[in-house]
């Protein structure tokens, strides 16, 4: 058997109230349609993908599913994907004619703007389809139901009743059959329903709140909520040191300080943001500052260390992850950091976008131990609490 994903990402999610189609709207870190891809891609179940898309959207599909993070060498060169129709049934019936000419055998069938697809939703579909020519995962309806427009009316049992996700699983041979009968003036609510009509059995499978589809432009805030909710903790510490320079400025945490001598270095040589840059690198397992920024590249020279901090900070975003807390410690005998500490604390906030009380900045000595304490240089401890996909 060949095991097909086809994801349904021809809209143009007027509802959603944005300027680009929803499906290429970003959420948490990278565009809605990234995310169901990468659920299919990750999946050993799953032998390939297709896309449906709307004309001229080939571009913005390609662009989307570009790991920022990857060598640009090994950057996708060629998204699978075939030109839907005017309606959501004719999109789907496109992609299903692709797919039994490859001679797939079945197929997951999946809305882009439902962007957080568990494996185990995957996993317990595939399995129904041994017993059944379709499979749709369903989540028992919890909330009373009522009729009546401006005013209450009387109570809808609710026994029975549930609501119905996508990915929904087929036997394509069946479900592209459904499809052709299908009357061509008739819209379908969705595609299991097709199948039941045409006299075939569709097998119930839980569902999961994560499922929950992006319609509206407050649906977007409530699927960061759930995302950010099934996040783990990662801690990772960065340290640096520069030497004193009397020709330099002195830089710490993005703000000039007024010294005598600045620090020494190929950028601008803020110890403070190179510490912190390195900890929410290490916090994704991208490496350290040095394999981003060569210190040996001109382009680099005398650059502004908040590029570095606000390049680790994307990478954070683009991993899905979320920045919880900086711990910042200054290592020198001088200059008195104290007088300084509300304007580092409050530009580090700015830059990353955290609240000021995210943000600590600690200063200490070495009791005039070793260099720091000779007054030759000056060091920095950061530690970065975020938050990433388990």
């Amino acid at each position: 058997m060949t095991t097909a994903a086809l994801i349904v990402a021809a809209g143009k999610g007027v509802r959603a109230g944005t300027d680009i189609p929803k499906q290429f709207v970003a959420l948490c870190g990278r565009p809605l349609v990234a995310h169901s891809h990468a659920a299919f891609a990750a999946h050993p179940g799953i032998d390939q993908i297709l896309f449906v898309i709307a004309d001229g959207q080939a571009d913005a599909l390609h662009n989307a599913l570009q790991d920022p993070n990857a060598d640009p060498a090994r950057s996708v060169s060629r998204i699978d994907h075939v030109t839907g129709g005017a309606e959501r049934r004719e999109s789907v019936r496109a992609g299903l004619e692709v797919l039994a000419d490859r001679g797939v055998t079945r197929v997951l069938i999946h809305d882009a703007a439902r962007p957080f697809l568990p494996p185990a939703v995957i996993d317990a579909l595939l399995t129904a389809l041994d017993r059944a020519p379709g499979a749709v995962p369903a989540l028992p309806v919890a909330d009373t139901l009522a009729r009546g427009d401006h005013r209450l009316g009387e109570n809808v049992p609710r026994g029975g009743l549930h609501r119905i996700q996508t990915p929904q699983a087929f036997h394509l041979d069946a479900i592209l059959a459904a499809h052709r009968a299908w009357p061509a003036e008739e819209e379908a609510t969705d595609d299991a329903q097709m199948l039941r009509r045409a006299g075939h059995d569709v097998i119930l499978v839980p569902g999961d709140p994560m499922l929950d589809k992006i319609t509206h432009p407050a649906d977007f805030a409530a699927a960061q909520a759930r995302h950010r909710a099934a996040l783990v903790s990662r801690s990772a510490m960065g340290f640096d040191v520069h030497r004193f320079d009397a020709g330099a400025q002195l830089w710490l945490g993005g703000v000039r300080i007024p010294h005598d001598r600045g620090l020494s270095g190929h950028s601008d040589a803020d110890v403070a943001l190179h510490a912190i840059t390195d900890a929410l690198l290490g916090a994704v397992g991208a490496g350290d500052i040095g394999m981003h920024f060569p210190p040996g590249d001109p382009k680099w020279r005398g650059a502004a260390s908040a590029q570095f901090l606000e390049h680790a900070a994307h990478l954070v975003d683009a991993a899905g992850g979320v920045i919880d807390f900086i711990d910042l410690t200054l290592i020198c005998e001088a200059p008195k950091i104290g007088p300084h500490r509300d304007a580092i604390r409050a530009s580090i906030a700015a830059l990353l976008n955290l609240k000021v009380q995210q943000v600590s900045v600690k200063a200490t000595t070495t009791e005039r131990l070793g260099f720091t304490g000779r007054g030759e240089g000056m060091a920095a401890q950061a530690i970065a609490t975020v938050r990433v996909p388990e």
